[in-house]
């Protein structure tokens, strides 16, 4: 309920704000939108939602003095509904439940796709797998999935769509890491990179390691995976337990700093899924879009120019450098690798192209998609050669 809550904040909070007379305490605030979302749904008993709700209030201590309150607006909405909701639908943050700036910047960064990124941005995110190619293959794991009465659709080289989320617990072979959950825009990393057997291959940002993965499920790479925060280590040592994998070095350390982790070999291949507003992923992260505010995005693209400018020494001559984030602003994608590759010695972008259902793409800004076969999150991808 409180996940729903926050999928439909910008709504909810506009209508709040013209059914409370005064500020409310955030207890009793959060307690309001929970229950008003649920009245918005017009499959619910709204007789039974107001009064569980005023039961809620006089549970606790930090509500109970309100809970006529709760009464009356939850009240009041049923009674003023329609007026209240036309009220909404001239206000973009409750059409749209994104702030305000998100929804200017989308429109001045996509004019004729915006719309299309919110609506995406606002459906329920699908669940996709990833299968891991040293143990089984696509075809063998759908097998397993409709003996167990799970159906799925293929929508890349080695990802499945469930016809419906579930614990990862009911799925067939994960603990004995046949697959790992991942969005199809995440699985392109791992052939965009471009690794071969024998490759010393970093990934740079690397926790809780769904890449890191991908990468040693695709082929034999020396892996050195760093992250900055050591405890997300830890989940990464135990997703390649469980799938079966070896990283040769697990590090922790700032990416943008590698004289404090590097032992000098170069890389044949980087991978840098840099630090991000996490824009294009809120369809599965919906706290995201409220938490963020528009100055972070400069402060990220400061960050993602630090790690690309301190790990372009680490890479081998010949070598390929791939630049990701889950981001569908542009100044963290196309901003920053546009503003290095001048400042980066020897530095040549190349073309990406990847399989995504049937088609044949170019990547490189991917907006959110749920379409049948596009059915994945946003991202940034950018390869960079180092010339010899």
């Amino acid at each position: 309920m409180a996940y729903r809550a926050v999928r439909e904040l910008g709504r909810c909070e506009y209508l709040l704000s013209m059914l409370n007379s005064r500020p409310v305490s955030v207890p009793v605030l959060a307690l309001q939108l929970v229950a008003l979302e649920q009245l918005l749904d017009p499959m619910r008993d709204t007789h039974t939602i107001v009064n569980q709700a005023v039961e809620a209030a006089k549970a606790d201590p930090q509500t109970r003095p309100a809970a006529g309150l709760v009464n009356a607006v939850l009240r009041r909405f049923l009674r003023e509904r329609e007026a209240l909701m036309a009220k909404a639908a001239s206000r973009s943050e409750a059409v749209w439940n994104f702030p305000f700036w998100w929804i200017d910047l989308l429109r001045q960064t996509y004019p004729r796709q915006w719309e299309q990124v919110l609506t995406a941005s606002n459906a329920p995110a699908s669940m996709v797998l990833r299968v891991n190619q040293r143990r089984t293959d696509v075809a063998g794991y759908q097998a397993l999935l409709t003996a167990a009465g799970i159906g799925s659709t293929v929508i890349g080289p080695v990802a499945v769509r469930l016809d419906r989320p579930m614990d990862v617990a009911r799925l067939p072979g994960f603990a004995d890491g046949l697959v790992s959950v991942q969005d199809l825009g995440a699985q392109l990393a791992g052939p965009l990179l471009e690794a071969a057997d024998g490759m010393r291959v970093l990934d740079a940002c690397a926790a809780p390691g769904g890449k890191s993965a991908h990468l040693l499920e695709s082929a034999a790479v020396r892996l050195t995976a760093v992250d900055s925060e050591p405890a997300r280590l830890d989940r990464l040592r135990q997703t390649l337990a469980r799938l079966g994998l070896v990283a040769e070095k697990v590090a922790a350390g700032d990416a943008g700093r590698p004289d404090d982790w590097w032992d000098g070999e170069p890389y044949d291949r980087i991978l840098v899924d840099a630090p991000c507003t996490a824009s294009g992923i809120v369809r599965r992260h919906p706290e995201v879009r409220w938490l963020r505010r528009r100055r972070d995005i400069e402060t990220f693209a400061a960050q993602q120019t630090q790690i690309l400018t301190g790990l372009w020494p680490t890479l081998k001559p010949g070598g390929k450098l791939l630049y990701a984030t889950c981001s569908v602003f542009a100044a963290e994608g196309e901003g920053v690798i546009s503003g290095l590759l001048n400042s980066l010695p020897r530095a040549r972008r190349r073309p990406l192209e990847a399989d995504i259902g049937s088609h044949r793409v170019q990547v490189d800004q991917l907006l959110p998609s749920a379409a049948q076969e596009r059915d994945h999150d946003g991202f940034f991808y950018a390869q960079i050669e180092k010339l010899r």
